[in-house]
């Protein structure tokens, strides 16, 4: 019984583990794309620069 409960805690942390790297990559979609908006609207050089930021610590 002892070696089912930890499995099921391993299974649920690792679940959870994964919602929240899911969460926080739909975060920086989200935000990548409100840069994008917002430069249609601009159209400035600095929007372009924190488009490339945003883009970059995305990859990574």
């Amino acid at each position: 019984m002892t070696s089912e409960l930890v499995t099921a805690l391993s299974g649920l942390t690792g679940l959870a583990m994964i919602a929240l790297a899911a969460l926080r990559g739909w975060d920086g979609w989200l935000a990548l794309k409100k840069l994008e908006l917002e430069r249609h609207e601009t159209g400035d050089a600095i929007s372009l620069i924190d488009l490339a930021d945003m883009r970059e610590r995305l990859r990574k």
